[in-house]
C-alpha cells in the first residue's frame, strides 16, 4: 500500500524526514517496500515577476526580461518564449539550478547578451500532464516572489509503499498507518472528523429496505443523500487522490475512493433513479448471469458470485465494482451509500474467476472489520456536508446479524520478558501496548489486554508479546546465545552416502544437473515403451502448469535423455551428467500416497564406450564399499540397445541399468551418436552399502601373476568368466583383471580372445611355482568344462 506522508501527516505530528520514518516503521515491524520522493532534484528554483521585456538587439526571436525575485536588483534573463508579458509571474530557474531530469542551469551569453538563467515551464519542472506544454509556466498574481518555487508548487513529496501482510488488514489505511507511525514514534494520533448533521430531514428507512439472502454478507448499511450537486472535488482532496495514484472524477466519487484509501473501508454510490424497486438484496448470482460492470465490461457470473441486486435486477458486484446501470452521473441529484462487509474467501475467489481485480476487493479479501463500516458511513456524511455536495437523509438502514466484539487477552509480564528475554517494564508495555489501541489494565504481574475488533490477528499470549517487542524495537534487545538444550548439528548417515555419491560422480569428471520431476506423457513413447508398460501408470497432476507438466515420472531416463539432447543441441561434442531425483510409483490403493525411490542417473555421449559408463558405475560401489556386485545382461529393456546393456544386482537387490540407448530412442531426442545412460535405485545402493572399512595391512611376501587369454564363443559373458576364475581360485587369488577383448583375423568366426591378469598372493609365506600352478590349472580346467574355454596359442 502506498500512504503519501503528507497526507499521514493529517494525523499524526511527524517531526522526522520521510526517510527516518520509513526506517523507523521497518523497525516496528511494518514492512517499507520503496520510499518513493519527487522535487528532490529541482534546486535553485524560485518565483519571479517579469518587470520589463525588450526586444534582444541581434536576435528576432529572443527577448530580453528583467525579473523581480525580491532582491535588491532584478536579474536579468533572455529568452525565446512568447506566452508571457509585463508583469507575470513565472518560475526562474537561476545560476547553478538543477531541473527535472537533472539539467543543470548556468548563466551565459545568448547572441552577445547576458543571461542569468531561464523561465521554466511545467515539463521542466516534471509536472506536465499528458498533453503537450507550449510556453512558460504562468503563476496565479498573488504568488509570492522570491519564493522556493517547491513550495509554492508543493513539488516536494514523500509516498512510502509497505508490504501489508493478509493478517493486518487494518493497515490497509492511512489512518492505519497513522495508528502505526504513532505508536513507533512515541506520538499520538487522531480520528478524522466524522460529526455531521442529517440536513434533510427525510428518514431513508422510510423509502428504502435492504435484504440480505446470504451469509456472505455479514453487514450492510444503507445512507441516503439529497439534492447532490455533482462538481469536480476541492484541490486539496485531488490531490490526496492523486498522490495515492487514484484518479479524481467528481465529488462524490471523490468522497468515497477517500474514505476508502483514508478508513480503509470499500463503499459505493448508486444513482437512486436506476433502483427502481426501492430495494437492496443481496444474493448470490445465477449461473450463466450476464452483467456489465463500471469499466463497460461484460461479465459471465456463477452461483457463487454474491450480488447487490435491485429487487432482481443485478447493479453491483458485492465487494468488487459496481453495475454501469447504476452509477452516479453529472445530473444525478440523489444518492443510496452503500456500506459493507463481505466474506474475504468469497470475494478473493470472485475476483479471481472473473479476472476483475480492483482496489475494493484487494481490501475486502483480508477480511475488513464489520465494526469498521459504521465509522466509513460517518466520516462520508461528514465529508459530503464540509463540502457542500448534498444533503444527508435523517436514518440509516443496518443490517448485522452477528454484531462482532472485542475480546480480551489475560499476559503475564513476567513471562513476556522471559520469552521474550528482555527486561521492560510492565508500565512500560502497557505503554507500548496503548499505542497501540490495545487499551491495557495492570493487575499485579497480569495484563489485561483489550483487543479491538480491527485486530484480529490478536489472539494468543505470543501475538501480545510480538506486539510488545516490535515497539519497544527490535533493535533494542541485546544479541544472546540461546539458552536452550540443543542437539548437537551434523548430517545423516542418508545425507553423508549421498554425498559421497555426488563427490564421487564430481571426481569420475561428470557434471550434475536437475530436471523436473513432472513430464509429459510423451516420453513413453519417445522411449518405446510397450502399451502394457507399468510404468506408463503414472500418478496424475491435478492442476498441471501445461500438457509438458502433466504426470509425475515414474522413470528418470526421459529427463536425461533430454539434457543430453539439449547438450547435443549446442554442439557441444561431449557430454558427461548425473542427476540425483525421485521417481514416483503408483499406489495401487487410491487412499496412499505414491512410493517414491531416489534414483542416481548417469548420462554420457562422445569419444567414450560402454566400458567408460560401468567404470563410473563401478566407482560408486566401491565408495559405498559395495563389494560384490554382478552385471548380468539385459535385453528386454526397450530403451536400452539389446546387446549393449547390462543390469546391476548387488545380492538378489535388482539395483538398475547401464548400457547404450536404444538407436531408435536417441533420434527421438534428436541425437544421432551413440548415448550411454545408468538409472541405479539410490536407495538400494544405500541399503546395501558398507561403511565398516577396517584397516588391511600390506602385503609382507611378494605376489605372482599369470596371464592367460582365453577363446570362448562370442555368447560367453565376461561376468561368468570372471566369476569362475574367483570361485576356483581359492585363499590365493587376489586379484583378476580383464586387460584385452579381441576379434580379428587371428580369431575363428563365432569365437572371441579374452586376456586376463591374475595375481596370486599368500598372506603368511612367498607361494612357489607348484602352489601357483596347481591353482592355476584348477582354474583352466574349470573354464574349459564350464564355459568352453580353451588357451589361446600365440
Amino acid at each position: 500500500m502506498k500512504v503519501p506522508v503528507k497526507w499521514l501527516k493529517d494525523y499524526v505530528d511527524i517531526k522526522v524526514s520521510p526517510k527516518e520514518l520509513a526506517d523507523a516503521l521497518t523497525l516496528s515491524g511494518s514492512k517499507v517496500e520503496e520510499l518513493i520522493t519527487s522535487g528532490e532534484e529541482i534546486t535553485n528554483v524560485v518565483t519571479g515577476k517579469i518587470i520589463k521585456i525588450e526586444k534582444h538587439p541581434d536576435a528576432d526571436t529572443l527577448v530580453v526580461c528583467q525579473v523581480d525575485i525580491n532582491k535588491e536588483e532584478p536579474i536579468q534573463i533572455v529568452t525565446a518564449a512568447k506566452n508571457m508579458k509585463e508583469q507575470d509571474i513565472i518560475p526562474v530557474a537561476l545560476h547553478g539550478s538543477t531541473l527535472h531530469g537533472g539539467l543543470k542551469i548556468k548563466k551565459g551569453k545568448l547572441r552577445g547578451v547576458v543571461s542569468n538563467g531561464m523561465f521554466c515551464s511545467e515539463e521542466e519542472l516534471g509536472i506536465a500532464g499528458d498533453e503537450p506544454v507550449h510556453g512558460l509556466m504562468i503563476l496565479p498574481q498573488d504568488t509570492p516572489l522570491g519564493k522556493d518555487i517547491k513550495e509554492v508548487l508543493n513539488l516536494q513529496s514523500a509516498v512510502i509503499d509497505f508490504e501489508i501482510t493478509s493478517n493486518r488488514p487494518d493497515c490497509l489505511s492511512i489512518v492505519g498507518m497513522a495508528r502505526e507511525t504513532a505508536a513507533t514514534l512515541g506520538t499520538t494520533y487522531k480520528m478524522p472528523n466524522t460529526d455531521f448533521t442529517a440536513t434533510c430531514k427525510e428518514d431513508v428507512s422510510a423509502s428504502y429496505k435492504v435484504e440480505i439472502k446470504d451469509e456472505l454478507c455479514r453487514r450492510y448499511m444503507l445512507k441516503g443523500v439529497k439534492n447532490v450537486k455533482i462538481a469536480p472535488s476541492p484541490q486539496w482532496m485531488q490531490e490526496r487522490l492523486l498522490e495515492a495514484e487514484v484518479r479524481p472524477i467528481n465529488n462524490i466519487v471523490d468522497i468515497t475512493n477517500f474514505v476508502m484509501i483514508e478508513l480503509g473501508q470499500p463503499m459505493h454510490a448508486f444513482d437512486v433513479r436506476e433502483i427502481t424497486s426501492n430495494t437492496i438484496v443481496v444474493e448470490r448470482a445465477e449461473d450463466g448471469e450476464k452483467f456489465t460492470t463500471l469499466d463497460e465490461v461484460e461479465r459471465t457470473l456463477d452461483k457463487n458470485v454474491l450480488n447487490i441486486k435491485d429487487g432482481n435486477k443485478t447493479i453491483g458486484l458485492a465487494g468488487i465494482m459496481g453495475g454501469l446501470n447504476s452509477e452516479v452521473k453529472e445530473d444525478t441529484t440523489m444518492v443510496v451509500l452503500e456500506f459493507a462487509n463481505f466474506d474475504g474467501t468469497n470475494i478473493r475467489n470472485s475476483s479471481k474467476r472473473l479476472g476483475l481485480r480492483t482496489e475494493a476487493s484487494s481490501k475486502f479479501e483480508k477480511d475488513l472489520d464489520p465494526n469498521l463500516v459504521e465509522i466509513a458511513m460517518e466520516r462520508t456524511c461528514a465529508l459530503i456536508e464540509e463540502l457542500g455536495a448534498g444533503e444527508v437523509m435523517e436514518g440509516v438502514i443496518d443490517i448485522y446479524p452477528n454484531p462482532k466484539k472485542t475480546h480480551f487477552l489475560e499476559v503475564d509480564s513476567v513471562w513476556v520478558n522471559k520469552f521474550l528475554g528482555s527486561n521492560i517494564s510492565k508500565e512500560d508495555m502497557k505503554k507500548h501496548l496503548d499505542g497501540l489501541d490495545l487499551n491495557t489494565t495492570i493487575s499485579g504481574d497480569m495484563l489485561i489486554v483489550e483487543c479491538p475488533t480491527f485486530r484480529s490477528d490478536l489472539n494468543i499470549k505470543e501475538d501480545i508479546a510480538e506486539e510488545i517487542a516490535r515497539i519497544y524495537g527490535y533493535n533494542n534487545f541485546k544479541s544472546t546465545l540461546p539458552s536452550c538444550d540443543t542437539t548437537k548439528g551434523g548430517k545423516s548417515l542418508k545425507q553423508s552416502l549421498e554425498d559421497k555419491v555426488v563427490n564421487t560422480l564430481v571426481n569420475s569428471g561428470l557434471n550434475q544437473s536437475i530436471s523436473y520431476s513432472f513430464v509429459s506423457t510423451k516420453i513413453f513413447d519417445k522411449l518405446l515403451f510397450p502399451e502394457d508398460s507399468t510404468l506408463r501408470d503414472a500418478v496424475e497432476i491435478r492442476n498441471p502448469l501445461g500438457e509438458d507438466f502433466k504426470i509425475m515420472r515414474t522413470t528418470t531416463l526421459a529427463s536425461m535423455m533430454e539434457s543430453l539432447g539439449r547438450n547435443y543441441a549446442k554442439s557441444n561434442e561431449e557430454a558427461m551428467l548425473f542427476e540425483i531425483g525421485k521417481v514416483y510409483i503408483k499406489n495401487q490403493d487410491e487412499n496412499k500416497l505414491p512410493e517414491e525411490r531416489n534414483i542416481v542417473t548417469l548420462g554420457m555421449y562422445g569419444n567414450l564406450d560402454y566400458l567408460e559408463l560401468k567404470g563410473v558405475v563401478e566407482n560408486i560401489l566401491n565408495s559405498l564399499g559395495i563389494n560384490s556386485p554382478s552385471f548380468k545382461r539385459e535385453s528386454s529393456n526397450p530403451s536400452f540397445h539389446p546387446g549393449k546393456t547390462a543390469a546391476l544386482y548387488v545380492g538378489k537387490d535388482y539395483i538398475g541399468v547401464l548400457g547404450e540407448i536404444h538407436p531408435d530412442v536417441a533420434n527421438n531426442y534428436g541425437m544421432d551418436v551413440r548415448c550411454f545412460i545408468a538409472e541405479l535405485n539410490l536407495d538400494l545402493l544405500m541399503k546395501n552399502s558398507n561403511m565398516d572399512r577396517k584397516y588391511k595391512a600390506l602385503p609382507k611376501f611378494p605376489a605372482m601373476t599369470r596371464d592367460i587369454a582365453l577363446l570362448v564363443d562370442d555368447e560367453v559373458l565376461v561376468q561368468d568368466i570372471e566369476d569362475t576364475i574367483k570361485k576356483q581360485g581359492g585363499g590365493i587369488l587376489e586379484s583378476v583383471k580383464l586387460f584385452d577383448v579381441y576379434k580379428g583375423k587371428q580369431i575363428p568366426e563365432g569365437k572371441k580372445s579374452i586376456a586376463y591378469s591374475i595375481v596370486y598372493r599368500h598372506s603368511e609365506k612367498t607361494l612357489t611355482d607348484n602352489e601357483v600352478a596347481k591353482v592355476h590349472d584348477k582354474i583352466l580346467r574349470s573354464l574349459e568344462h564350464k564355459l568352453g574355454a580353451e588357451l589361446r596359442q600365440v
